[in-house]
């Protein structure tokens, strides 16, 4: 039988046709309005969950989130907003997205904390990671620190400059710095504050690790401190930001300089003191157990559940303190490893036992060894 080839425009036609039957035949995206502005109300008001909105694209999804952590109880949020991300080339930014969370968490009654970091290529060598910032580029991020502080102003209130700069890995696979990171502590501080004198700088935002001098792993969080001290860090942030993980010890074990648990916070805390600087407070802005099955660093979920509501117990303590921010709420999708293990609502938003149980917490409902 002959074929008879369709013509381009009978063939372009049909293309768009096609088109205009997909476009109908999609389910219509949800109106997603700010709606009235709400009231956290709890018990526990230093709760607070690192929310991980960076890469959700839906704002249905982005409102739904933030809802769920105030119902849950948590005044306070960390969020993530990567340099490279909100300025994509030299003076050109883009806060759409930003301004999205930002709003949505802002009319949910929740006080966000913002984290900064991540270099764009530009701002950076070739063949280097987005962790990589060397010390011609500072300009660049306090510019970036500047124009952010300069756009959420009357919105966002706390930035933390840089995440876990005593690892490696954190510092772009390079050898920790502290007097390099507080180098970078200075021009963010001076470029902050020219934005919003109130603006509240966060510092160090150190990961909990016992590495020693060398390793190239990173370098112990207490050890690290007090090298920012000796480099002068003390007069260039107001608040320090302290990562507290639990991995497979109690809430209330005792802290010790060998040992990385909750309370290993406590010695940070020491450090502050010894340096003259014990007026600052903490904030807690990573934190929590995992319950994964097979993790070694894991505990079974009803564990989970006792140390996270016994730390809030603890903490509500520590005058020292001024909020402790859970990792991880929720991610945008499955990571399909431990560390969904981490989060209390499922991406498809089904809270987890851990979740409702801390809803019942900021309700004022004793649990089992609540003090």
């Amino acid at each position: 039988m002959r074929r008879y080839p369709l013509k381009p425009r009978a063939l372009l036609r049909g293309i768009l046709l096609c088109l205009v039957i997909l476009v109908l035949a999609a389910p219509p995206q949800p109106l997603v309005v700010l709606g009235p502005p709400q009231t956290v109300h709890t018990v526990a008001p230093k709760m607070g969950m690192h929310t991980r909105l960076t890469d959700e694209v839906e704002p249905w999804k982005i409102k739904r989130t933030l809802q769920m952590v105030r119902e849950m109880g948590a005044p306070w949020v960390v969020e993530y907003f990567p340099w490279a991300y909100h300025e994509p080339a030299p003076g050109r930014f883009d806060w759409a997205h930003a301004d999205l969370v930002v709003d949505h968490a802002v009319t949910q009654g929740l006080t966000v904390i913002a984290r900064l970091g991540f270099v764009p290529t530009w701002a950076r060598p070739l063949d280097t990671t987005f962790l990589y910032l060397d010390e011609a580029h500072y300009a660049d991020f306090g510019r970036y620190v500047h124009e952010f502080v300069r756009h959420f102003k009357g919105r966002v209130h706390y930035l933390i400059i840089w995440n876990e700069p005593n690892l490696a890995l954190e510092w772009g696979y390079r050898p920790v710095d502290a007097a390099a990171y507080t180098e970078l502590l200075k021009v963010s501080y001076a470029q902050a504050k020219a934005a919003d004198p109130d603006v509240q700088v966060l510092g160090g935002a150190l990961a909990p690790t016992l590495a020693p001098a060398g390793s190239a792993y990173g370098l112990d969080d207490l050890v690290y401190l007090q090298q920012m001290y000796d480099a002068g860090a003390a007069p260039f942030f107001d608040i320090l930001a302290a990562h507290a993980y639990g991995w497979v010890f109690d809430a209330n074990d005792p802290p010790a300089s060998d040992v990385v648990n909750f309370r290993r916070v406590e010695l940070l805390r020491a450090v502050m003191v010894r340096n003259g600087d014990g007026a600052k407070k903490i904030i807690i802005t990573e934190a929590g157990w995992n319950d994964h099955p097979r993790w070694t660093k894991a505990v079974r979920p009803a564990q989970r559940i006792q140390n996270t509501l016994e730390a809030f117990d603890l903490v509500g303590q520590w005058d020292w303190l001024q909020a402790l921010c859970l990792w991880a709420f929720r991610y945008p999708a499955p990571t399909r490893s431990y560390q969904d293990y981490f989060t209390f609502v499922a991406s498809d938003f089904v809270p987890k036992p851990i979740y409702l149980e801390l809803q019942a917490y900021h309700e004022g409902v004793e649990h089992e060894g609540a003090k």
